[in-house]
């Protein structure tokens, strides 16, 4: 006779390594790149908050990566919901450089989670509720396997509209 039991969880719901996984079923075995995520669209610290602005609304974007100009190398990002606030708070001005109003990436103090296109969807979903950080982040930013390049970004909202669309 077979038994059935409910996987090992915490008080937020997130399914501990090894135990069997309620997303086994969400996602099926699907990857970040089963998200058809667009691009990423990368901005340099020197660019004006307007063009950041623009651009982001130009595609509906909520979050835009910020590279350096020299060597594209990923300093932070820019929180498209966030910089609205900043600049109604009159912190920033649309003049200002995309510097004054990003958040940069912690290099030093954090071991960062690579997130590829390969990566499952139960990982990525793991990495918003905060399993390698202990706080829950609101995206992910997409990379090749070495960290070379920025491929795009997803987010919560990505996932479940993912969910939404499967059949």
């Amino acid at each position: 006779m077979a038994t059935s039991t409910m996987p090992a969880t915490t008080s937020s719901s997130v399914p501990q390594p090894g135990s069997t996984s309620l997303w086994a079923d969400k996602y099926r075995g699907a990857t970040v790149e089963d998200l058809d995520s667009p691009p990423a669209l990368s901005v340099s610290p020197k660019d004006p908050i307007s063009h950041a602005l623009m651009s982001a609304f130009e595609r509906d974007y909520t979050h835009l990566t910020v590279v350096s100009p020299e060597n594209r190398a990923l300093l932070g990002y820019l929180s498209i919901p966030r910089l609205k606030e900043l600049l109604k708070e009159g912190k920033v001005q649309e003049t200002d450089h995309v510097e004054q109003a990003m958040m940069r990436f912690r290099r030093k103090a954090n071991v960062y989670k690579v997130i590829t296109m390969d990566t499952p969807l139960e990982e990525l979903e793991a990495f918003f509720e905060g399993s390698n950080t202990g706080s829950k982040q609101e995206f992910a930013v997409i990379t090749d396997a070495s960290r070379r390049f920025v491929l795009g970004v997803a987010t919560r909202s990505d996932l479940e509209e993912f969910v939404k669309r499967r059949p």
